[in-house]
């Protein structure tokens, strides 16, 4: 007998379906009658038949028609949503499906698998995960040291030894010992009553990174999960069964106990859950949609889903690749500002950087060299102002390198970090196969994920408050010989005006966003957990910082671009004219005024997608490939230090442009 699993009002109703030829119509009503059925109010309807509403598919959000055969309209156990008519302004209605989830229409099932070890996860991966472009599987290698660790714990419980979480309870209830035939309901218990966060949930793709790296800190073999369990939890990453986790609530240590907890609560089949195909749905619907079953929990087993600095890594892996991302395409929107502003290069030359030989330094005033060089990219612009008596440019412009680069090096410092969190066993006890133990610890604590991710906050808000002060210059015609606010006709029209001040409005909050969360400690559990990392905050306010990043280049591009409509028909370098050229693509040059807000999303969207560096990147690497031959191409952030350090201690003079 087909079944539907319905949405009425924030409840989810199984209804079941005898005679597949009756229509959506009589689908959305029952499941109405269903809804009212036990409340004292009948759901606050006169009467359940002249209630009016729409029903909706949750995968994609696409309304059906009420008069269409349910065997023609929906599938068996596909999940369907009923609005009912004046519900969705209600301050009470609570849509099925997450922001964005107009990207979710065309998800599309990966076909790639990405082995996880414990050992080897990079934060592109993770990231790639999070965007659901792999499924997960384990290594042979980690299938044993699993099984070995799940071993030792199976001992522990059969000759009924004391150990904390094993046979005790937790924090302060760490000498209370809990009977054998009590140890499941321990962990249970424990899930249960963790799962205590507030706010929003994460998205999808946050949702998913988080899973897969714990599952990758499992893998590792020292938390005591049994290999079933762990296969369990992969299936439900691969199906994109993803718990409602909430993303306020933990203080970064005993590690992140609140959102882990949400995690291990919907692979358990409680609370929330969401998937492409179900939206948000209880999770026990949603497991058994896709064929899975709930895990049920062995001993130690809840402790080792929820205990762990994941959700702080986690975030912090976007952050880091984010920032990676926007802070190599920062030194193209100033290169195209520099331009526009009729700026000099004289301040990227080699030997001043050779002298004051920071990576990050050396690699920013190369990139500016690379995309200016007038020997390699003739740019009228700089021809028509060759002979100017104008003997340096100011700060934002000329220090370009020193400011940037420090932010590229900050990068580096914590992406390594990142990048060993990744591959750490953040549990308590920590299990020990090969000495049959477990021994109690702190690797959960969040102190260094926190730490270095204020830090990424502080640097990245940089490449923000330079570009601000860019895009005053180029809307005061003081100081650019441009139109004021980059329009004509200034005075009816605004052009830039308001955009610089957004601009300004994001830098100014990102002040605040910088104050380190890190620096403050709060004792929780009855002064058992009596120093704390604040981890959590520190990974979302890093990610509001890059975020407002991105809006602010996103503006001085889109300003930049503008101003070169005023140097026509003067051309810049052919680099540069390829980023102007991809900026038209999406955003029309500003002849008056009109709605700008799109034009800034436009760009923004031109950043994450990080195509600016995907047109202006090819040209960098050649001009590296020219001048420094026997070098390799150079991540912008992961820089090999003796490799620079050796160049810039003393450049040939081959190599000096």
């Amino acid at each position: 007998m087909p079944r539907y699993t319905v949405h009425v009002r924030g409840e989810w109703l199984a209804v079941p379906c005898q005679d597949v030829q009756l229509t959506v119509g009589w689908l959305g009503l029952e499941a109405v009658r269903r809804y009212v059925k036990n409340k004292p109010d009948n759901g606050g309807f006169a009467s359940v038949d002249d209630v009016r509403f729409l029903v909706r598919r949750c995968k994609g959000l696409g309304l059906l028609d009420n008069e269409d055969p349910l065997e023609v309209a929906l599938e068996d156990n596909e999940f369907v949503e009923v609005v009912i008519e004046g519900d969705a302004m209600s301050p009470d209605f609570i849509p099925s499906q997450p922001e964005g989830v107009y990207l979710y229409s065309k998800y599309r099932e990966p076909e790639k698998y990405i082995a996880l070890d414990g050992n080897s996860l990079n934060t592109e991966d993770l990231v790639n995960l999070g965007k659901g472009h792999y499924k997960i599987k384990l290594t042979p290698t980690a299938e044993q040291v699993v099984q070995k660790s799940r071993e030792v714990i199976d001992s522990i419980v059969k000759e009924k030894t004391v150990v904390y979480g094993i046979t005790t309870g937790f924090g302060k209830f760490a000498r209370t010992v809990i009977p054998n035939n009590k140890l499941q309901e321990l962990q249970v218990n424990l899930v249960r009553s963790h799962s205590s966060g507030v706010g929003k949930p994460l998205s999808p793709e946050r949702c998913r990174m988080l899973l897969a790296l714990r599952i990758n800190v499992l893998a590792k073999g020292y938390s005591g999960i049994s290999l079933e369990t762990l296969k369990q939890v992969i299936e439900a990453f691969n199906a994109s069964c993803l718990p409602y986790v909430p993303e306020k609530g933990t203080v970064g240590a005993s590690g992140d106990l609140a959102p882990l907890s949400h995690l291990a609560l919907g692979l358990i089949g409680e609370g929330k859950m969401w998937s492409p195909k179900s939206g948000w749905a209880d999770a026990k619907y949603v497991l058994e949609a896709h064929g899975l079953k709930p895990v049920v929990l062995k001993p130690k087993e809840g402790l080792a889903l929820i205990n762990g600095t994941q959700m702080i890594t986690s975030l912090g892996c976007e952050a880091v690749e984010r920032a990676s991302a926007i802070a190599r395409q920062a030194d193209i929107v100033a290169a195209l500002t520099l331009e526009v502003l009729k700026g000099t290069t004289k301040a990227f030359d080699t030997d001043i950087h050779a002298v004051r030989p920071h990576p990050g330094q050396i690699e920013v005033a190369f990139r500016f060299r690379s995309l200016l060089d007038s020997d390699h990219h003739p740019s009228e612009i700089a021809e028509s102002h060759r002979f100017c008596d104008r003997v340096q440019d100011a700060y934002t412009l000329r220090c370009c390198p020193q400011v940037h680069g420090v932010v590229n090096d900050t990068i580096a410092f914590v992406k390594n970090i990142i990048t060993t969190e990744l591959n750490s066993a953040t549990d308590n006890p920590m299990v020990f196969a090969r000495r049959g133990e477990t021994i109690s610890g702190g690797n959960f604590h969040g102190e260094y994920p926190a730490k270095a991710l204020d830090y990424l906050a502080i640097g990245v808000h940089e490449l923000a408050a330079i570009s601000e002060r860019r895009i005053e210059r180029l809307c005061n015609p003081s100081l650019s010989e441009l139109p004021a606010f980059l329009v004509a006709e200034g005075g009816l029209n605004s052009g830039f005006m308001i955009a610089h001040c957004t601009a300004a409005a994001l830098v100014s909050e990102n002040k605040a966003l910088c104050h380190p969360s890190s620096v403050d400690s709060l004792s929780t559990s009855a002064a058992t957990e009596d120093h704390v990392s604040m981890g959590g905050w520190a990974a979302r306010k890093a990610l509001r910082v890059v975020e407002h990043t991105e809006q602010v280049l996103a503006i001085e591009l889109l300003a930049a671009c503008q101003g070169i409509e005023f140097l026509r028909p003067l051309r810049t370098t052919t680099p540069l004219e390829k980023v102007y050229d991809l900026v038209r693509s999406v955003v029309r040059p500003w002849m008056k005024d009109r709605f700008m807000a799109p034009d800034i999303e436009a760009a923004h969207r031109l950043l994450l997608e990080q195509k600016v560096w995907q047109v202006a990147s090819p040209y960098i690497e050649k001009y590296r490939m020219e001048h420094i031959p026997e070098s390799r191409p150079i991540s912008p952030t992961a820089f090999s230090l003796e490799f620079l350090h050796k160049k810039s201690s003393k450049i040939p003079e081959s190599e000096e442009l």
